[in-house]
């Protein structure tokens, strides 16, 4: 059986309220899950001591039968110093601007620092 340590979401409309569950990841999001052990609330400052509740003995415990946190709980308890933090992932290259675009944009920038120096020599 495959485990995760991945946040459910409540609360009301606009309102989110999640959960930091031990899941099956086979079971729904909001659905059945293993063990609690922890809470976070994104309506709180980010300083705010309850913004983020974790029982890090039953994290650690999960974590060492093999339990893979999701990406943000790992962020989580990468701050929480539970588990290594994550790596920072950059922008992927396919979503970076085509060639033409690419060429457009530099076109633009030079005309800018042309129309700048213009002024400026007369």
């Amino acid at each position: 059986m495959s485990v995760k340590i991945r946040l459910t979401r409540g609360g009301a409309k606009k309102r989110p309220f999640y959960s930091i569950v031990i899941a099956d990841t086979r079971s729904p999001r909001d659905g059945r899950f293993i063990e609690k052990v922890g809470t976070y609330n994104p309506m709180l400052e980010k300083d705010h001591p309850e913004r983020i509740v974790l029982k890090a003995d039953r994290i650690k415990h999960w974590l060492s039968v093999g339990a893979q946190p999701t990406e943000r709980v790992a962020k989580f308890l990468g701050h929480a110093e539970l588990a290594p933090m994550p790596a920072h992932r950059e922008t992927p290259k396919k979503s970076a601007p085509k060639a033409k675009a690419q060429e457009r944009a530099k076109a633009a920038a030079e005309a800018a620092a042309a129309a700048a120096e213009a002024p400026a020599e007369a």
